[in-house]
């Protein structure tokens, strides 16, 4: 990790909200209007988002994994919307990582908030670890 990861970092990152994105929460999926944000892609873009940032603060050959994601989704985000996700680093311990979260859209402005934890990786151990587990299960085939 470089020196740069620090309490109080922050980053946002906005997303357009595309038919990939969205759930037709009432049965009716020619009625675009009833598509709204799906939970599962918020988190989804919440994840990438801190991915991304604490990437900027990683040396070579590390990453992030998430380990813990707390989200309270509070309005629907429409079809074609932009929201914004806004992470900030509440605390760093060790190589645990946790973020305060909150995405908003231009009309109801706060949509989501919580907490996301991550945890910063050596990727060739994490690597050498999946292939043993990949191993491990081939063997209970």
């Amino acid at each position: 990790m470089k020196d740069t990861l620090k309490t109080g970092l922050k980053t946002v990152r906005s997303f357009t909200i595309d038919r990939g994105r969205t759930i037709d929460f009432l049965g009716n999926a020619a009625d675009t209007s009833a598509m709204v944000y799906a939970t599962p892609a918020l988190i989804q873009d919440i994840e990438q988002t801190c991915r991304d940032f604490l990437l900027e603060h990683l040396e070579d050959g590390e990453d992030t994994l998430g380990t813990e994601v707390n989200i309270k989704h509070l309005a629907p985000t429409l079809l074609g919307m932009s929201v914004e996700v806004s992470a900030e680093i509440s605390e760093f311990k060790g190589r645990a990582v946790s973020l305060t979260i909150t995405a908003r859209d231009p009309v109801d402005d706060v949509v989501a908030s919580g907490t996301h934890e991550r945890f910063v990786i050596d990727i060739g151990k994490t690597l050498d670890r999946l292939k043993q587990k990949a191993d491990a299960f081939a063997q209970t085939s």
